[in-house]
């Protein structure tokens, strides 16, 4: 686990696994939210936890890193965002 102001990320890893990776990971998932939330909050994941999800999404797939650059991860939530709201 990592604690970032008050937000605790638990994470579940095999034995086998470098946690310095999974620390890393965690870090990466909160600075890609602060950017994409402005300051992140609890309100926040609470409140708009489906965006957290996909953030999560775009960072990870079936538990592996699929996108290392947090600039690009952002820049695809962005995109999905306007795809969204032009549906509405």
């Amino acid at each position: 686990y990592k604690r970032y102001a008050g937000l605790f990320f638990i994470i579940c890893v095999d034995k086998t696994d470098n946690e310095l990776i999974d620390l890393e990971i965690i870090h990466r998932y909160v600075y890609i939210l602060d950017k994409y939330f402005g300051s992140v909050t609890e309100l926040d994941l609470i409140y708009d936890f489906t965006r957290a999800y996909v953030v999560l999404d775009e960072l990870l797939i079936a538990g592996e890193q699929q996108e290392c650059s947090a600039m690009e991860v952002l820049r695809i939530v962005d995109n999905q965002d306007e795809v969204h709201k032009s549906e509405l």
